[in-house]
């Protein structure tokens, strides 16, 4: 039987090559193997073109592989001896199912390495000037998952209390929902002047912002034809927003 392989779970950051760290692109340059989800090109070109490149990536309802497959192909490459390297957009452990690999791999007693990302709940508003807190508009954030509207019967979130959130709300993978949880909140109570942000392809070629009170933000980014992958920020940080890129991504 060969040497039991390992596994690592890479962050490959919000886009671009650059906020790669040192050690992610390190390990994926060792790779025998590399399960990737949809990445932007920049990324892309960095897979080692001798390793076994599989594409794990979603989109909406489209699913290349269902996670159930992705578990057994890590378990199984790692099984035959193989370096294994599971690449994910952001952070692993954020929004990007890592913390369920883990258990799969920890239970087929298979080594599991964890390689931080750059997430793109932070790095995309900071690149066009909107930091996430400031001591003048927000001491707290919270991140969430705009997959969850506003309405469903059994939501994991606690839609009154984000209502009541004085600090700032990060929605990730929320444009399709936008309209329903923009309403929604405002519904329970929010201010319909507080500032949002919606960030398409941030750190990537055609980076744009669109932004707009909650109230109307819905009809807003219908308008002007906002679509995913974009990040959305409500609160008064907003306002700290210019037309500026502090980060390159149009360079």
């Amino acid at each position: 039987m060969p040497r039991k392989g390992k596994v690592y779970l890479v962050g490959a950051g919000p886009g671009s090559p650059d906020l790669l760290t040192v050690k992610a692109k390190r390990v994926l340059g060792k790779a025998g193997v590399v399960l990737y989800d949809q990445l932007a090109g920049g990324v892309r070109d960095l897979l080692p073109p001798g390793a076994e490149l599989i594409d794990c990536g979603k989109s909406g309802s489209r699913h290349t592989l269902e996670q159930e497959e992705i578990e057994q192909l890590m378990v199984e490459r790692a099984l035959a001896g193989k370096r294994v390297v599971r690449l994910k957009g952001g952070d692993p452990f954020l929004f990007g199912r890592g913390g369920e690999e883990l258990e799969a791999l920890r239970e087929a007693g298979i080594p599991v390495e964890l390689v931080p990302g750059v997430t793109s709940a932070i790095a995309v508003p900071g690149c066009v000037g909107i930091p996430v807190t400031h001591r003048s508009h927000a001491s707290e954030v919270v991140i969430l998952t705009g997959h969850e509207e506003p309405g469903k019967r059994e939501s994991s979130l606690d839609w009154d209390l984000l209502a009541r959130f004085r600090g700032t709300i990060v929605i990730l993978m929320g444009v399709k929902n936008l309209a329903s949880i923009a309403s929604g909140l405002v519904e329970r109570g929010k201010d319909p002047a507080t500032p949002v942000a919606l960030i398409e392809r941030g750190l990537a070629p055609g980076q744009r912002v669109t932004t707009g009170p909650l109230g109307e933000i819905g009809g807003i980014a219908k308008r002007a034809g906002v679509k995913p992958p974009a990040v959305i920020v409500i609160g008064g940080v907003v306002s700290l927003y210019r037309e500026e890129d502090l980060c390159g991504a149009k360079e």
